[in-house]
């Protein structure tokens, strides 16, 4: 019973202790804040990886953006001539981020290039998944485009003879709708044309020969043909200042009566000449055009074209090519202050690395290179020794070679020559003369070609003058026939001179198309190694000239006008 009542009072003793205590404890402020500062502890430290995951993945997102710029930027730079994709592929990689890139699109056309790269980058955050984030991707997506602003054109149209007929008619209908259709949306003058209309020869109108160091000038209006000395061929563009011997106005092809007699020199047949064979004709219909912004003007020069002659392809694309090459840039502007250019086409032709234009050479033949005869440039103009009387009658004078039955006389006249000895050439001395006959003036060799035929001066001038006989006679006129005329250039080299030109172009940016239509196999070949890719090149016959043409132009006006 004692021990029931001692152990009742200490649980009684222990309860109110353990009361007091609890009290005490809750009366008691010290320590509180332990708790609420491990709390904020614990915020912190979440916040902290927070800002640590986000300033990681920024850095990662800046990092992916500034480089995919880059890249689209440089793919898409008009004067980049790798693949764009492979480009854009590049610089990711060399960046260490080619495993970010979702995908890489290009727009690639004539005068515009798009390049667009997409971006995705994991950036394995540390501490978002105590928010419940477990991944944290940065994306980028960057476009760069770039557009031209200008584009230059020349047109190298083959008007030879075999383009005669239906040919150059469809010819024609293509070059018209060719013009039409790149000039359709180009209303702010960014657009121009020139056209090379080639034969044998190039005709150029004054004012561009002017440009130039024309030699031996033929005096004749719109025959203005420069027959190119080797040496421009090793240049882009023809240099201004080397000089260019125009082709002489001359009929070097038909032939004489190579009678023992005199023929007058005013025979319609054999003395006067004939200049049907000419390779420059003196006409404005195939004169190259200056560049023009005016489907009108030059769908009029495209429609009065007229077919004749050999074919010099080179010819054609080293015009071509030197119309676009910025060395002329003073003589357009020139050409404009003269209204021989548009005033609304200023600045061209311009720079081959100039980033907002492009040019084009449309190349365009139905044959191969033939060569073609000229006459001599020491006989294009010139004191020539003839002199002519006013009653139109010639004498000419040899101040050394002469035969032993002249004597002291320097000056023959063939019209002198009628007797039976001198006709045969053993004793001409009664045609030989102390003075030009009548008084007479020396002619220009460019007036001798105006008024006799090449063979003629060549036999009666020359070989019935010297020659003692037949045989003589012969040797005399081939000799001075060899010396007046000559091969230009030979097929094979004007082949050579040819691809020297597209080359050159080519490495200049200039974007090359060419089109035969119906030529024969190495005609093909040299166009199409002349094109800028195969792409480039058409096989076109006389009726599908216009699919190659339109699709030319469609690429062209494809094309966004904008920077």
């Amino acid at each position: 019973m004692v021990c029931v009542v001692y152990v009742r009072r200490a649980l009684v003793r222990a309860t109110k202790g353990l009361s007091a205590q609890i009290s005490r404890f809750q009366r008691e402020e010290d320590g509180a804040l332990i708790i609420f500062a491990l709390m904020l502890f614990t915020l912190m430290v979440m916040m902290g990886g927070l800002a640590i995951d986000l300033m990681k993945g920024e850095t990662t997102r800046v990092n992916l953006v500034q480089t995919a710029d880059r890249a689209s930027l440089a793919a898409a730079a008009m004067s980049n001539q790798l693949d764009p994709q492979s480009v854009a592929a590049d610089y990711m990689l060399k960046a260490g981020l080619s495993d970010q890139v979702s995908s890489i699109t290009v727009v690639n056309d004539m005068n515009y290039r798009s390049v667009q790269i997409i971006g995705v980058a994991d950036t394995r955050p540390l501490f978002l998944h105590m928010v419940g984030i477990q991944d944290y991707n940065v994306y980028a997506n960057s476009k760069a485009e770039q557009g031209l602003d200008n584009i230059e054109i020349a047109l190298v149209l083959d008007v030879s003879g075999s383009m005669t007929g239906q040919k150059l008619a469809n010819l024609k209908i293509a070059a018209n709708e060719f013009v039409d259709t790149v000039f359709a949306q180009d209303m702010d003058h960014r657009v121009s044309v020139v056209i090379v209309p080639y034969n044998a020869q190039v005709n150029l109108p004054a004012v561009l020969r002017d440009k130039f160091n024309a030699v031996n000038i033929n005096g004749v209006a719109n025959d203005n043909c420069a027959e190119l000395p080797m040496s421009v061929y090793n240049t882009t563009a023809i240099p201004v200042d080397t000089p260019l011997p125009m082709m002489a106005y001359a009929d070097s092809a038909y032939a004489t009566n190579k009678t023992t007699a005199y023929v007058s020199a005013t025979d319609a047949t054999y003395a006067r000449p004939n200049y049907g064979s000419t390779h420059c004709k003196p006409t404005t219909v195939n004169l190259v055009r200056l560049p023009s912004d005016d489907p009108a003007t030059l769908k009029s020069q495209i429609n009065a074209l007229q077919a004749g002659g050999n074919t010099s392809i080179t010819l054609g694309m080293k015009w071509g090519a030197t119309l676009l090459d910025p060395s002329l840039r003073p003589a357009y502007a020139d050409f404009v202050g003269q209204g021989a250019i548009p005033a609304s086409m200023p600045g061209r032709p311009f720079d081959y690395d100039d980033a907002n234009s492009m040019k084009v050479v449309v190349l365009m033949t139905d044959g191969e290179h033939v060569s073609h005869d000229r006459i001599t440039n020491a006989y294009k103009t010139g004191p020539s020794g003839i002199f002519k009387a006013a009653d139109g009658k010639y004498s000419v004078r040899f101040t050394t070679g002469r035969p032993v039955a002249a004597g002291g006389n320097e000056f023959w006249a063939p019209h002198l020559c009628v007797s039976a000895a001198c006709m045969a050439g053993t004793n001409t001395a009664e045609a030989w003369l102390p003075t030009p006959w009548s008084a007479g003036v020396e002619q220009d060799w460019k007036d001798v070609w105006a008024n006799l035929k090449m063979t003629y001066v060549a036999w009666q001038f020359r070989a019935r003058a010297l020659g003692t006989d037949t045989t003589t006679r012969n040797n005399v006129y081939n000799a001075t026939v060899s010396s007046m005329r000559q091969t230009y250039e030979s097929a094979a080299s004007m082949d050579n001179h040819l691809q020297q030109s597209c080359a050159q172009a080519r490495d200049n940016g200039v974007i090359v198309y060419g089109i035969a239509v119906e030529a024969p196999q190495h005609g093909q070949d040299e166009i199409r190694a002349c094109a800028s890719s195969d792409a480039n090149y058409f096989d076109a016959s006389a009726t599908t000239i216009s699919t190659a043409f339109r699709t030319i132009a469609t690429n062209i006006t494809q094309l966004k006008l904008t920077q």
